[in-house]
């Protein structure tokens, strides 16, 4: 699994190397609504991203207030959903700016790894998660 998610998270693009603790396998489509512990329905995650998610799967667009379902790593296309801006990741669909709001993927924390991740050349992550 994490060869397929190139050591990163699947959500905000954090690198597993040089992170203290081991990311977690996030069931896309949580347990508790009927998720299997298939391939097709785990993803890498970065702790930050793992507990602010949790059995989440839809979240509101802070642009249009509405419910939209969040980012699915085994159905949607990254590079469609998310960009980034220097160390900020944005959201150019409805469901990008949901999940960069409902998973804080720009928070303080993710900012300050970022600027680390530069000097050592892996922010950007480089093509699609």
């Amino acid at each position: 699994m994490a060869r397929r998610a190139k050591n990163r998270c699947e959500y905000c693009g954090l690198s597993q190397i040089g992170q203290a603790a081991t990311f977690h396998v996030d069931h896309v489509l949580p347990q508790s609504a009927g998720g299997e512990t298939l391939m097709e329905n785990l993803a890498l995650a970065c702790i930050h991203c793992s507990l602010r998610k949790g059995a989440r799967v839809q979240a509101r667009d802070p642009q249009t207030g509405r419910s939209v379902r969040l980012f699915h790593p085994r159905e949607d296309s990254w590079n469609q959903h998310f960009r980034w801006m220097a160390f900020r990741l944005k959201g150019i669909t409805a469901i990008g700016r949901a999940t960069i709001d409902a998973l804080s993927v720009n928070s303080s924390e993710h900012l300050i790894i970022r600027g680390f991740e530069k000097k050592l050349r892996r922010h950007p992550p480089t093509g699609h998660l």
